[in-house]
């Protein structure tokens, strides 16, 4: 399997990873984020937003559960934290979501790896434990294993 690392000193820096990385996405395209709380995975999606969804308002759908970013390319951004079967993921529309072509990015896959799609993109960011502003994120492209 593929993988690309990269290290972040700032949110900023983990921003523009994550606006790079989203101009390789296409329709239908599934981004599933792994790390700890306060990892820097809302950080990550806002920089994608500025490549995808210039004018949306990125903020992590911690209450919500969905939060959805209207461009050319339909964004949805999910929060996973609180989902604890596949009949929580039913309610949210969640397989409605992945089958309408819009692209998604999900926060605390975790919570979902055996409900997760065939083919996906694998976003794990890690804290250092040296430097509390640093972070390593390794991207690859993974597929279910179940």
């Amino acid at each position: 399997m593929n993988y690309y690392e990269w290290i972040s000193n700032s949110a900023e820096e983990t921003e523009k990873i994550g606006a790079e990385f989203a101009k390789s996405l296409n329709p239908s395209d599934f981004v599933a984020m792994f790390g700890d709380l306060g990892a820097g995975k809302t950080a990550f999606v806002r920089g994608a937003m500025k490549v995808l969804a210039p004018k949306a308002f990125v903020q992590s759908p911690t209450y919500t559960i969905v939060n959805e970013y209207p461009a050319k390319i339909p964004v949805y951004h999910f929060d996973m934290y609180r989902i604890d079967d596949e009949d929580s993921l039913y309610s949210i529309g969640y397989y409605d979501y992945l089958e309408n072509g819009g692209i998604c990015f999900a926060e605390w896959c975790e919570k979902i790896e055996p409900y997760l799609p065939e083919r996906y993109y694998s976003v794990t960011i890690r804290k250092s434990p040296e430097n509390p502003d640093r972070r390593m994120i390794r991207i690859c492209e993974a597929e279910t294993e179940f």
